[in-house]
């Protein structure tokens, strides 16, 4: 699942651009969302922009980004099933884990982009991209794909950036922005607001929807 906006009840990323970052920030995004530009360049430009310290804005998203209270259960309940999690973000990324832990949840596994801050402008590295595609900072189509290889996967997300993923995935949950998208692109779905309706859903789900999966991501960017 994806963290900013799913897991977390905050875009993490976006809070802290409009704390630490210059005003300028939203452009990309828009450009993001008329295909003038992939995730990967946006995130570039944006993480570019910040001026906090890495202490300052660590201490912000620990403040300001809570847990949505229905995801710890939530954690419990797949893991008492024998499942396991995953948080894929194309996001900033050095706040996960922190965030995890805060909440007793430094088990899960984050796979994400890297924020390196060497004195100057913070800049990302991209240790969970595609080896070929340029897109998306984070690949949640190859997330998806790798879990696949385990049986069936449930994707919950609500974003621009979790797209790629929702089009593998078996199940898909979708709420905000990942609506209209899904849509668009075909993608069966469930609509969710806490995870207790992800729960649920799935408690009495027969069988499972199944992916889309087209033969090349809609997303695919080359240098």
């Amino acid at each position: 699942m994806d963290f900013d906006g799913t897991a977390c009840l905050h875009d993490v990323a976006e809070h802290l651009l409009i704390e630490f970052g210059d005003p300028s920030w939203p452009e990309y995004d828009e450009r993001v969302d008329r295909g003038e530009m992939g995730l990967r360049e946006a995130g570039d430009r944006q993480a570019a922009l910040l001026d906090g310290t890495p202490e300052e804005m660590l201490a912000f998203a620990l403040r300001h980004c809570p847990l949505d209270p229905t995801f710890p259960p939530f954690v419990e309940w797949v893991e008492a099933g024998g499942g396991s999690l995953t948080l894929v973000s194309d996001g900033f990324g050095f706040y996960i884990e922190p965030i995890l832990d805060a909440a007793g949840l430094g088990r899960l596994e984050v796979l994400s982009n890297e924020m390196v801050f060497d004195g100057g402008a913070p800049t990302l590295r991209r240790p969970n991209g595609h080896p070929e595609c340029i897109a998306c900072g984070t690949c949640k189509m190859n997330a998806v794909l790798r879990a696949r290889q385990r049986g069936p996967v449930v994707f919950v997300g609500e974003g621009q950036s979790d797209r790629y993923g929702a089009l593998y995935a078996d199940v898909v949950f979708a709420k905000h922005a990942l609506v209209e998208i899904a849509r668009a692109d075909g993608v069966p779905f469930f609509p969710w607001d806490t995870f207790d309706d992800v729960r649920r859903t799935l408690e009495s789900l027969d069988e499972p929807p199944g992916a889309v999966s087209p033969e090349r991501c809609p997303g695919w960017r080359t240098p």
